[in-house]
């Protein structure tokens, strides 16, 4: 199956591999499964980490390179994504989230996360604990 990882997933596996939920480390590593990142993803990071926020301490450049040197599909934003946003409930207010509820349906991406709000869209979501320290 192919993985779409919310933006919180490859930041803690940069930085603190021990923070990824263990089911969702389980599914990633899963040779069966193609694991993914969106574009989305690394917009948001620059744009957080631009703003200084600590929970995007990692260089976007570094993890781009860094997930597709381990395999991950990268999944560009789409016109038929952006109106598939547009479409969704309004039950989450980031953009970015909803980008990547967006690119899961219109893709046939399960979207691994630990945001419960994510898990209330239509669509296939594996909501994950996320592991404290």
């Amino acid at each position: 199956m192919r993985l779409l990882l919310d933006t919180h997933l490859p930041i803690r596996s940069a930085v603190a591999r021990r923070r990824v939920p263990e089911g969702a480390s389980a599914l990633i590593e899963d040779p069966a499964n193609t694991p993914a990142s969106s574009v989305a993803s690394l917009w948001e990071i620059a744009i957080k980490q631009a703003q200084g926020r600590p929970d995007f301490d990692v260089d976007p450049t570094v993890l781009r390179r860094g997930l597709l040197d381990a395999g991950y599909e990268e999944i560009p934003i789409t016109g038929e994504h952006a109106v598939a946003a547009g479409a969704l409930p309004p039950l989450h207010k980031d953009p970015f989230d909803r980008m990547l509820v967006a690119q899961a349906l219109t893709e046939g991406l399960v979207l691994l996360t630990a945001d419960a709000t994510l898990g209330r869209y239509p669509g296939p979501a594996r909501v994950f604990r996320t592991p404290t320290g």
